[in-house]
């Protein structure tokens, strides 16, 4: 089944950081969506001709001169529109409500109270009972489109749900994508399913088959260079692209020397023993050591990482015939991270090495079939390709590898530490069971010192930091509530095993505020 023959949702994106994770929602309920820019929206919405629309969030407010809006034939399509936070709040600008700033503002997790029944909140709260759900809006609503009723209201938005059930419109203030709005995929469900009558008719194995045949078509009968780090990612589109195209692939597998403890002998046995795949490993560890001496910042850190590894590409390219293309496992994550988002108006939060095209001197052009994807849609399409869960369930591991795990100077001695003291962590987390439980974990050696005793002798050592975090897309995180016992335990042997650490501590940090990675 192709895209074109799918019900599908578009979704108008304004901006927001969590603009995707509507579109994740959407996909675990097996509904074909795809973002475009609110500037894009009008040609997308002729193209698609869709099923429902959905207006995201963004950091506008719509009261301030030359702030966006959705293309006025949105609400002229004849079908169901549910707006978002900021797309509630310029459906109400665009339809004849009002709009209104310097109010309270809510951000957090609040309480919705239900007034009147509706097919929005099928399942949920009953009217006079309360809905838990996350807001973050500065702006308030104070005056709703003619046809509109108010569905639920909170403490500080009286149009917390608004609804016009006639034509289908409705808006909610919160967020319902995000995970700390409990139930909220039940909401963006009952207004796919329910309201816009959509059957489900999108899976994995949907994509699967629709990415390969867009490989095939992108690449024709031209080479492809995959860069391989050996993570879950870079090995999925490995993998999905060997299936489209055979031995057209060949993987080039660099050791940056940052990588974890035996990870490089791990990954050339399982690509060319399991897989069959043309690997060429590169031991780059003393390029990519020697570029990053004296160096300190966390971003210059990253930049040098992907200039370096685009140049090796670029050199192994150069040696295969034919080579016209250039495949990542880049994420969607990785781009919302770095780069604004299609709509021009998400913020910067850090850059990934694999993100942002490739510089003018390449001839190659990019393959990058997961880009849409988040980790644990990759996690899937792994098993849909055949790997093991032994293999798909591995934590993700950041393309800078233990570069960004050493705040400050990065030296050879710093490396063997940490990837010492990292195996230890993980090799406790695997003994209690633990491993398939987190979503993450790692240690952090810092550029710190601190008194120790060691056998009746004063010590000054290196911190070590372990993070483990819980999480779902990476977007948002927990720290892990590890047993005491267990941390005590990795801490006692780190210390014993581990020459220059006489610390350790943990990272109860959750994200936002915090990103996972240190750096």
């Amino acid at each position: 089944m192709t895209p074109q023959n799918h019900q599908k949702v578009l979704i108008v994106d304004f901006g927001s950081q969590v603009t995707q994770l509507i579109a994740r929602r959407l996909r675990e309920a097996n509904v074909y969506c795809e973002i475009h820019p609110y500037a894009r929206a009008e040609a997308a919405l002729a193209a698609m001709n869709p099923a429902a629309i959905i207006l995201s969030g963004g950091p506008e407010s719509v009261h301030e001169e030359g702030s966006p809006r959705a293309p006025q034939g949105v609400f002229e399509a004849g079908v169901p529109v549910l707006g978002i936070c900021y797309g509630e709040m310029t459906m109400c600008e665009q339809l004849g409500g009002k709009v209104e700033g310097g109010h309270h503002r809510e951000f957090g997790r609040a309480e919705i109270t239900v007034q009147t029944d509706s097919p929005l909140l099928a399942g949920l709260a009953a009217v006079g009972e309360d809905e838990t759900v996350w807001m973050s809006h500065g702006d308030k609503i104070v005056a709703i489109p003619e046809g509109f009723h108010a569905v639920a209201t909170s403490a500080g938005s009286p149009y917390a749900v608004i609804a016009d059930e006639a034509r289908r419109f409705y808006g909610v203030q919160f967020h319902p994508e995000v995970m700390h709005t409990p139930r909220g995929a039940t909401m963006l469900k009952n207004f796919t399913h329910g309201i816009a009558g959509l059957t489900g008719d999108w899976t994995m194995a949907a994509y699967r088959d629709e990415k390969i045949a867009q490989i095939r078509e992108q690449v024709g009968s031209a080479r492809v260079v995959c860069g391989l780090s050996g993570g879950v990612d870079s090995s999925v589109a490995a993998v999905l692209i060997h299936e489209a195209i055979g031995d057209q692939l060949t993987c080039v597998f660099v050791d940056t020397g940052l990588l974890r403890q035996d990870e490089a002998t791990q990954v050339t046995t399982l690509f060319r023993e399991n897989y069959n795949i043309p690997l060429v490993h590169v031991d780059a560890s003393k390029e990519f050591l020697g570029e990053l001496a004296g160096v300190s910042d966390p971003e210059t850190k990253r930049k040098i990482i992907g200039r370096v590894f685009i140049e090796i590409f670029d050199r192994e390219a150069g040696k295969i015939d034919g080579a016209e293309f250039l495949a990542q496992g880049t994420l969607y994550p990785d781009v919302i991270e770095s780069v604004s988002s299609s709509s021009g108006k998400a913020h910067v939060i850090k850059s990934h090495h694999n993100v942002g095209g490739l510089p003018d001197f390449m001839k190659l052009k990019l393959v990058e079939p997961l880009r849409e994807l988040f980790k644990d849609e990759v996690r899937a399409l792994g098993r849909e390709l055949g790997l093991t869960d032994a293999f798909v369930g591995r934590h993700p591991f950041p393309g800078p590898g233990l570069a960004i795990r050493i705040p400050g100077e990065i030296t050879p001695e710093a490396v063997a530490t940490l990837q010492q003291a990292d195996a230890i962590y993980l090799d406790e987390i695997r003994k209690a069971g633990l491993y398939d439980s987190i979503w993450q974990a790692f240690a952090v050696l810092l550029p710190v010192k601190t008194v120790g005793v060691m056998g009746d002798a004063r010590t000054y050592e290196k911190v070590l930091a372990l993070r483990a975090v819980s999480s779902t897309d990476g977007m948002t995180a927990d720290f892990y509530e590890f047993p005491w016992a267990v941390l005590g335990k990795c801490a006692t042997r780190i210390v014993n095993e581990v020459r220059g650490v006489n610390r350790v501590v943990y990272d109860v940090t959750s994200k936002p505020p915090g990103t996972i990675e240190w750096e």
